[in-house]
């Protein structure tokens, strides 16, 4: 028996523990293979079942308590760093902000089991106004299933997993240098798609103080707004004559979508992750004039430039107008810096 799982048997609890506490908080360093190495030790009667469990448990609850209090008081900018730091931009973000809005508490379950989605959820939860017990429920039974599914699959296969880890054993060091070798492949690759992906569309940005001035000028450019429709929901204000769209949306209206006049992209993920790839994706369309706007609409405010709120309404042609999607063709409510903080909840309403 290897020094790995010698040192799991003596002090099984304390491991279990910190090797799903340091992957949920977010480190790219997979619990599973000590989850499964559980199971098959529990199997063979050397640690106990239910310690095990309750090791995870309480280590996956932790640390989702942690991002939990941090989207609640820290919500945008929590979400901002973990786009920042993410591997998948911030697809992995608006998968589970898709996820989150779709199946609600029950998202937060699902996350558990796909890499990258489970440290965004506890967050998400947070800054949506989720009361605190409803996540612990919701999130504890998530942690259970996680856990137990993996130790009760490296107790059913234990005998497999006894031969693999005695031929990785065979390997010695070999077998740590293979793992450390494909992670660090596996990482470089990841980032080399990110770079190219944003070098690309880099030169073909268009700033805030561009898009206002064009505005100012009488020009007409379709504006869309990429953002998740949780997010929406959070902060319903858009640039001045946009209209929201996802990028299932984007995908299924592509022929609405005008070649002769100017398409102008945001989202709020820092480095316009979203908004270059339905650039890209229009590219290939054969739509070449659209650019995804350099730091969305988050420097559109921090320009203190107007927006104005959504309200739902029946989708217009793409072609016809500049208000929103679902804007209602007459009711267009400006929100300027100097009116923003007098709207009264009535003018807010519609």
């Amino acid at each position: 028996m290897n020094e790995s799982l010698e040192f799991l048997i003596r002090h099984g609890a304390a491991v279990l523990f910190a090797a799903v506490f340091v992957e949920q908080i977010g480190v790219p360093l997979p619990a599973v293979p000590w989850l499964l190495a559980a199971g098959a030790l529990a199997g063979a009667g050397k640690i106990n079942w239910f310690v095990a469990l309750g090791a995870v448990t309480i280590g996956s609850l932790l640390a989702d308590l942690i991002w939990f209090y941090l989207g609640r008081h820290r919500g945008h900018r929590v979400l901002s760093l973990l786009c920042r730091i993410s591997l998948e931009p911030d697809s992995c973000v608006r998968r589970t902000q898709n996820l989150f809005t779709r199946y609600g508490m029950r998202g937060v379950i699902a996350a558990k089991f796909v890499p990258g989605l489970s440290t965004l959820a506890p967050p998400l939860a947070g800054s949506s106004g989720v009361s605190a017990p409803r996540f612990l429920v919701f999130d504890g039974l998530g942690s259970l299933l996680y856990g137990g599914s993996f130790i009760l699959a490296g107790y059913l296969f234990s005998h497999q997993l006894e031969q693999i880890i005695d031929a990785l054993a065979g390997l010695g060091h070999s077998a740590l240098g293979l793992v450390i070798g494909l992670v660090v492949l596996y990482i470089g690759y990841k980032y080399f798609q990110r770079r190219r992906l944003l070098s690309e569309l880099r030169m073909a940005r268009i700033t805030v103080d561009e898009l206002h001035q064009k505005q100012e000028a009488g020009e007409n450019p379709i504006i869309l707004d990429l953002r998740s429709r949780l997010e929406l929901e959070e902060n319903p204000l858009l640039i001045r004559g946009a209209r929201h769209m996802t990028m299932d949306e984007v995908q299924l209206r592509e022929q609405e979508i005008p070649r002769d006049r100017d398409i102008i992209l945001y989202c709020s993920c820092p480095n316009e992750v979203t908004s270059a790839r339905v650039a890209l994706l229009l590219h290939r369309k054969g739509i070449l004039r659209v650019r995804p706007l350099l730091g969305g609409i988050d420097a559109w405010r921090e320009r203190n430039y107007p927006t104005e709120l959504r309200t739902v309404g029946a989708a217009s042609p793409l072609g016809v107008g500049s208000g929103s999607q679902e804007h209602r063709a007459p009711i267009q409510i400006l929100v300027t810096p100097e009116n923003q903080s007098t709207q009264t909840e009535e003018e807010r309403s519609g």
